[in-house]
């Protein structure tokens, strides 16, 4: 299918069908037929299973099993940075924040206004900023870590849209990022605030945290908020934070002059989680 057919489908597809649909299936345990998909799914995308804590694709009871699997010990080191990478996948986009505005893709960005909920005094500190974006393949390993010691301040759950979120339907919707389905964490951290955007996508079946599991669903229509102020919730660097239960994208934002990337870092490099992203200017 051609890049702008494959935007138009995006917009006629039932996704919010869909998505509930492929959650269903993936929170059910049904014996042969769950291993026939994760055995189809290993070879259809490539994922390396010797790393994985589990290696043997019979022991998992459900697909949401295997796809948040955890790795072996060892499996990802966490470099000695000030930033690391907070997960596996490869960069969509990363930079500087342009007064509010974050680029998606050529002739697309979003403010980050809009990318938070809509709230523009939590938005406020990352004016001017910089952002990274990440995108997780289908291959990919599905816990987000922590890229830096941080404490849970506020998490927001922000309905919206379910598409797609590979790199053609990133140059072909405008505002992608901002118009899904999100949980937006916001973190106080040794060199400042910092925010993580847990982006949702077609069959995107649910998001979690740490701290309080599963998100979504429910799915009520409405923005909801959890502030933490009065919890002592500590994350060290390279501690899990999260997990998408089938695969999405988590965008970063921080305020200026607090993270210089790493020379390596460029769009659509791979990275892994525990790589060095960056440090302080």
């Amino acid at each position: 299918m051609s890049a702008p057919l494959f935007v138009i489908a995006q917009y006629l597809l039932p996704k919010q069908a869909l998505t509930s649909l492929a959650g269903a299936f993936a929170r059910a345990s049904r014996g042969q037929q769950t291993t026939s998909v994760i055995r189809w799914f290993v070879g259809k995308y490539g994922v390396n299973m010797s790393e994985a804590a589990e290696p043997d694709i019979t022991r998992y009871a459900t697909f949401n099993d295997f796809f948040t699997r955890a790795l072996k010990p060892g499996a990802r080191p966490i470099a000695a940075a000030d930033y690391v990478c907070p997960v596996d996948g490869a960069i969509s986009q990363l930079g500087p924040i342009t007064g509010d505005q974050v680029f998606q893709a050529k002739g697309h960005s979003y403010s980050t206004t809009a990318l938070v909920g809509g709230d523009a005094a939590l938005a406020a500190p990352y004016t001017n900023g910089a952002f990274a974006t990440i995108y997780l393949s289908p291959k990919d390993y599905h816990r987000i870590h922590m890229p830096c010691d941080g404490r849970l301040v506020r998490m927001i759950h922000v309905p919206g849209d379910l598409f797609s979120v590979n790199p053609t339907t990133a140059r072909g919707v405008p505002g992608l990022f901002a118009r899904n389905e999100r949980v937006v964490c916001l973190f106080e951290g040794a060199h400042g605030p910092f925010v993580m955007v847990l982006v949702g996508a077609t069959i995107v079946g649910s998001m979690a945290t740490v701290w309080h599991g599963i998100v979504n669903p429910p799915r009520p229509g409405t923005v909801r908020d959890w502030h933490y102020t009065d919890q002592a919730i500590h994350l060290a660097q390279g501690d899990e934070m999260g997990r998408f239960l089938l695969g999405s994208t988590v965008v970063m934002l921080f305020p200026p002059k607090t993270v210089a990337f790493t020379a390596q870092w460029a769009t659509e490099v791979a990275v892994r989680m525990g790589e060095p992203m960056g440090s302080r200017p």
